[in-house]
């Protein structure tokens, strides 16, 4: 099991259930603090790039003294363009249709930033991680 000391805070810096899931399955107890960040893609940025950035942007955005935060985001990647969350179940469609049949990039950025009481930033270390998927071929019923 992982300790942290008792006075120490972990901060994950999201909402995503998954994302909590892996921190209690590891044993750990933390508090669950949503980042409000623009999320939006600079132009020409890499999607490594960018869930570098966001993963930063998140911890920096929650963190506060003394604690221990881990920010993270994930992109999907098809030929070179970076999806972003279905705005709707039409946009969904497209995006499956997308995929299907297809290989495809799944790019996870993850931030871990420690602070000491006053505040001030003690560490922080960023990592990317690229997965490439295959997609099943899905047929109009199936998506």
């Amino acid at each position: 099991m992982i300790r942290i000391p008792p006075e120490v805070e972990l901060v994950l810096a999201s909402s995503s259930p998954r994302r909590s899931e892996l921190l209690r399955q590891v044993g750990l107890s933390f508090e669950i603090r949503p980042a409000d960040i623009d999320e939006s893609v600079l132009s020409n940025e890499p999607p490594a790039d960018y869930v570098r950035r966001l993963s930063i942007e998140k911890a920096v955005a929650v963190a506060r003294s003394g604690e221990v935060v881990v920010a993270a985001d994930t992109t999907v990647e098809v030929d070179g363009e970076i999806l972003a969350k279905p705005i709707d179940a039409d946009d969904a469609r497209r995006m499956l249709q997308m995929l299907s049949g297809r290989v495809h990039r799944v790019h996870t950025g993850v931030t871990v930033m420690t602070s000491d009481p006053d505040g001030d930033q003690t560490g922080a270390r960023t990592v990317v991680v690229t997965t490439a998927v295959s997609f099943v071929e899905l047929d109009d019923p199936t998506i």
